[in-house]
């Protein structure tokens, strides 16, 4: 009999991990609070309950103006907007993460310019965003991805010479730190996802953090049809400033459930933290297991999903087998993202959308040379979930050796490869 669940043998975790989201009474009760005013939606802009959600988010990243609205992708666009950039501007975004960070831009009117990551971190290369600046470039959106932060000293430093607005990506970040500053904090704009498996979730919804009350301002007048508002994303001001806008406003049904999700998060991202580091430790011991660097300047770690890479070669099996055969063993993972010039969620070229058909010559993916990010995806990369770093020293110890249990029955893995290989969806 095999020593492997998918072919037949015993799992090695029995027990499933945490769910996610948690929740209790208080998001009962608060729910409750929330029906019974009778003020379920986001008009007027913003309601009491998004207005203390706004502040205390703020506090949590520690800094910035922050205006909820409806999720982390009209976040981008937004503050793309708020900044004047739209129609033929270029947008540096990085090949390795969620279609939403290329496809904001094109929202905004603006082309989304796809560079190549850094092998070492899977974020943004700084190099090769600085080989794609061109008199169009008018931003750059660093991703900070899994539980790694983009280099943000590089990247200001290249705003700065270059007068570039950036927008960090911390869909994934969370209560992250770089030299102490929060995720978000540290460029023009940080973008957030609130969406139901992201580690403070309101089931859908983002935050977006600015540096400015007047960028506030906009933003908030922006979601909110155009209506002006006072610095900060305040009350209707009739002296405020105003632009076109449209409804991205977060309900207080929604913000009620993150305030109730900011009062656990600490604690929560505390425990993945240090579950991340006994992690790190067990995984550098394994052949053919390569743990990504973290940069000492990334002072607080708080991730969406653990991210890991294999050498396929001395590792012994392929990684989507791998995470096929770690599902089977009890243990969630996934493959993660395509590259985006392979993305099969990102294929604006079929549409008739305005930007790709004003501008053919930005997605001619075929073209695009992109090879750390594809090597990444094809071959590489390994995203374990969230919930098994709130299962203490036995979730981690149980992922471990599934991941050693896998190694040493490679070969027979290989031999039935054809027959189990899961095709990433």
């Amino acid at each position: 009999m095999s020593e492997l669940a998918i072919l037949g043998g015993p799992k090695t975790r029995t027990e499933p991990y945490p769910a996610w989201p948690v929740w209790d009474q208080r998001d009962i009760d608060a729910v409750t609070e929330v029906i019974k005013s009778g003020r379920w939606g986001g008009y007027p802009y913003p309601g009491p309950k998004t207005t203390e959600l706004a502040k205390k988010f703020a506090e949590l990243q520690g800094g910035g103006y922050a205006v909820p609205m409806a999720n982390g992708t009209v976040t981008m666009e937004v503050a793309l907007r708020a900044s004047n950039i739209g129609w033929g501007d270029e947008v540096i975004v990085p090949a390795y993460t969620f279609q939403a960070t290329a496809s904001a831009p094109m929202s905004a009117g603006a082309i989304p310019v796809i560079v190549d990551i850094d092998p070492n971190t899977y974020c943004l290369d700084v190099k090769a965003a600085t080989r794609a600046i061109t008199p169009k470039t008018k931003a750059i959106i660093p991703v900070h991805l899994g539980s790694n932060m983009a280099d943000m000293d590089a990247i200001m430093g290249l705003a700065e010479k270059h007068n570039l607005v950036v927008i960090e990506d911390c869909a994934h970040a969370h209560g992250a730190k770089w030299r102490g500053m929060g995720a978000g904090t540290i460029g023009h704009f940080g973008s957030f996802s609130l969406q139901s498996s992201k580690t403070l979730t309101s089931g859908e919804g983002g935050i977006l953090l600015c540096r400015t009350p007047e960028l506030a301002a906009l933003a908030a007048s922006i979601i909110d049809c155009g209506r002006p508002h006072a610095l900060g994303g305040g009350a209707d001001d009739p002296n405020g400033l105003s632009m076109q806008g449209g409804n991205f406003r977060l309900s207080e049904l929604q913000a009620t459930l993150a305030l109730v999700g900011i009062e656990r998060f600490p604690a929560q991202a505390k425990q993945r933290e240090e579950m991340a580091s006994y992690m790190d430790e067990a995984l550098s011991e394994i052949p053919g297991v390569r743990v990504l660097r973290r940069d000492e300047r990334h002072t607080t770690r708080s991730f969406y999903r653990y991210i890991f890479a294999i050498d396929p070669q001395k590792f012994g099996v392929e990684h989507d087998v791998m995470c096929a055969v770690l599902g089977a063993e009890g243990v969630p993972c996934w493959v993660g993202y395509e590259a985006m010039h392979n993305y099969e969620l990102f294929q604006p070229q079929k549409s008739k959308l305005a930007v790709p058909n004003a501008f053919p010559e930005n997605f001619d993916f075929k073209n695009m040379h992109l090879p750390e990010a594809t090597r990444a995806c094809e071959r590489e990369s390994i995203w374990l979930d969230e919930s098994i770093f709130r299962a203490g020293t036995k979730g981690v110890d149980d992922a471990v050796a599934a991941i050693k249990k896998i190694q040493k029955n490679a070969q027979e893995l290989n031999n039935a490869t054809e027959t189990f290989r899961i095709k990433r969806k």
